[in-house]
């Protein structure tokens, strides 16, 4: 337990930032999973649009540095390879 007024006002912020980052890290697999899903049932329109809100989260979430930018960049990489392979497939 902490006994300074600074050490408890650092554990009340440390939790409320925590909350934010896994508030938005669940942001980005939901939208992450959006894409699967859209790339699973072969809809390339439906991939193409869950994307663009994939790496729409990715890049905010990216900027208030919760995740590192080259991981979103990679994710995103990732996500655009799948969709090119899947409109090459069709």
């Amino acid at each position: 337990m902490p006994n300074t007024e600074s050490a408890k006002k650092r554990v009340r912020q440390s939790a409320k930032l925590n909350a934010r980052n896994l508030w938005r890290k669940r942001r980005i697999k939901d939208a992450s999973g959006e894409f699967i899903k859209a790339v699973a049932s072969g809809d390339a329109a439906a991939a193409e649009k869950a994307m663009r809100a994939a790496v729409r989260t990715l890049d905010k979430v990216a900027a208030t540095g919760t995740i590192h930018k080259n991981t979103a960049s990679r994710r995103k990489s990732r996500m655009a390879a799948k969709l090119a392979s899947l409109k090459k497939a069709k």
